[in-house]
């Protein structure tokens, strides 16, 4: 996820050469290390032999590579993963075989022709799940793994003051304490179904570079190491046999970049023993905020191979029925490889049934290719294509920790319905902790969602955008990291939902005066058209009603009789609203191509 960040400069402190360092130091793995390496100044290389310590205790101090030649800073990590070079090219090989065997090419001409599966359209609501080494420390966000080696950020200081300098304790000596030892798959997924979710997204790598699958690609997997669990199959295959689809979230390519700090200082990053983990580690030539085609971050051709055999073997091992990417796929030196993606994805996945989503973000790529995803966003109108915005239950991280806060269940279920009107879906994150469990308050404010579409969710799931998404004076602040921003909907707030003949009116809070009124009517129903019945759902009796210069007046209980939002469902007669504004929003959709 996005950061606060500055491109920053690197200083010119290497105590070693890096050439010096790629012909001394080559070790096949993590765990094999024949010798110690101590730079100091003055003294030069030296090895001894191996000492009885845990990598915890261990002391490196080596030579900076910040200020090296991109290239030789990626021939560490190149190298570091050269016996995976064969398995990476069997994959790659099956992606050109695929690219050719199917509907879709690698340009974006052909990738303007998919078409977003009705299931996902459908579905309105899935769960996001941010899991990994990070949940170990649980301090400041899921970026521990960078900004605890940022000298005067507070997880740079929450590293010292806990676990010691990063020459002792780096981020890979968080990977053993990681052991998931009371993961239940098959009680997160009869959770998430509880919640009302129709889909499960788990981020299967984060920025970090923690696999959390059965990679045959690299040493650093859960498989491997930590938990040695297959973490991803077990849910996916608890998550399918509760009836819900299953998609993967892979943030790999950031690896490119995301631990460069860890090279401007005493570090274990500059080790080449883990350049595996750590990856390239370039400087991050990018500020915040600007675009991306201003981002002149070195990305190696191997690189880019690696990213895109592993996301491969993802589809190739799990079948995904959805692939999330974080920001990076639109930086200009990913976008071809990522047109090679898609285009094998959408060809494999056509081979298995329904086509694969993609979500991206930003201009990674054209709106018709892909599903947009807004991280932490709304929309002000109604958007086709369909689009989705991804949340978090909790507030200040995407991964678990100890001190965060929460949204209400209330505001989630208002964000829900207020995407769903403008043809969006939501996909609300959660972060487990270490150990594998959810924690109770995350799981009751998902009970507490799910209890809300039990007796609603007819005005949600398989429903379409009206003509109008809805009236009210709480106005929404588009665009991504907006969030909380927007101010809490009121009574005098409707957002309306269509499906065949019926109108959905959705009244974001229960009017005190024993009246609800819809202004807008004559923008979501054709003109003239009467009503044949209105039902307020989780209530058995009928609402009386009458229409008025083009409003609808309701007469309801004094008491609300549910929670967060009313859904009054309104019969209209033959010749829906909601058919009407499909064909308008099919004809748009076709025209902007």
């Amino acid at each position: 996820m996005l950061e606060n960040c500055r491109s920053m400069v690197h200083p010119i402190m290497a105590l070693t050469s890096l050439k010096e360092r790629l012909r001394r130091a080559r070790w096949p793995s993590p765990t094999f290390r024949p010798w110690r390496i101590i730079a100091t100044v003055g003294l030069g290389l030296f090895a001894f032999p191996p000492a009885l310590l845990s990598a915890q205790s261990q002391t490196i101090t080596q030579g900076r590579t910040a200020s090296e030649n991109p290239a030789e800073i990626d021939k560490l990590w190149q190298d570091a993963s050269a016996k995976y070079d064969a398995a990476r090219a069997a994959i790659l090989k099956k992606v050109d075989a695929q690219i050719t065997d199917g509907p879709f090419r690698p340009d974006w001409g052909s990738l303007d022709a998919y078409e977003i599966p009705e299931w996902y359209r459908d579905a309105k609501f899935g769960i996001f799940i941010h899991w990994g080494v990070y949940s170990v420390p649980a301090f400041g966000s899921e970026w521990y793994a960078r900004r605890m080696y940022i000298p005067g950020s507070s997880e740079y200081e929450h590293q010292l003051s806990t676990y010691g300098p990063p020459t002792r304790f780096g981020y890979k000596d968080f990977v053993p304490l990681f052991k998931a030892e009371h993961f239940d798959p098959q009680g997160w997924a009869r959770l998430f179904k509880a919640a009302g979710a129709k889909y499960v997204v788990p981020v299967f790598e984060h920025h970090d570079g923690f696999a959390m699958y059965d990679s045959e690609l690299s040493d650093w997997t859960a498989v491997k190491m930590g938990p040695h669990r297959d973490l991803a199959g077990e849910l996916a295959m608890a998550v399918r046999s509760e009836g819900l689809h299953f998609g993967s979230s892979s943030h790999r390519i950031e690896h490119d970049w995301f631990m460069d700090v860890g090279r401007t200082i005493d570090s274990d990053v500059d080790d080449p023993r883990y350049a595996e983990f750590y990856g390239p580690a370039h400087p991050h030539l990018w500020q915040h905020g600007r675009p991306l085609l201003e981002d002149w971050t070195y990305l190696s051709s191997q690189f880019a191979d690696d990213w895109l055999a592993r996301d491969a073997e993802i589809v190739e091992k799990y079948h995904p029925d959805l692939m999330y990417f974080d920001y990076w796929i639109g930086q200009p030196a990913v976008r071809p490889y990522l047109a090679r993606f898609a285009a094998y994805y959408y060809n494999e996945s056509l081979k298995r049934g329904s086509v694969g989503i993609i979500n991206y973000k930003g201009s990674a790529m054209r709106d018709h290719s892909a599903v947009l995803d807004l991280e932490r966003g709304q929309l002000a109108e109604i958007r086709s294509p369909a689009w989705q915005t991804d949340t978090s239950v909790s507030n200040k991280s995407w991964g678990y920790i100890k001190d965060d806060t929460f949204k209400t269940p209330g505001f989630i279920v208002h964000e829900l319905i207020d995407v769903v009107s403008k043809n969006g879906n939501l996909l609300l994150n959660i972060g487990p902790r270490a150990d594998g469990t959810i924690p109770e308050e995350v799981q009751q404010i998902l009970l507490d969602v799910g209890s809300w579409l039990k007796i609603n969710g007819e005005a949600i799931y398989g429903t379409r955008p009206c003509s109008a998404y809805g009236e009210g004076p709480t106005r929404i602040i588009e665009g991504a990291l907006h969030d909380t921003d927007t101010q809490l909907f009121t009574a005098e707030d409707f957002r309306f939902t269509c499906k065949g003949n019926i109108l959905y009116a959705i009244e974001m809070g229960w009017p005190s005066a024993g009246e609800a009124v819809v202004h807008s009517l004559d923008a979501v129903i054709q003109h003239g058209q009467k009503i044949e019945s209105i039902t307020l759902l989780g209530s058995e009796r009928g609402i009386l009603f009458r229409q008025s210069s083009g409003s609808l007046v309701l007469q309801v209980p004094v008491q609300a009789t549910g929670k967060y939002a009313y859904v009054f469902r309104i019969v209209l007669q033959a010749g829906a609203a909601s058919q009407k504004s499909a064909e308008e929003l099919v004809k748009l959709d076709r025209d902007s191509r």
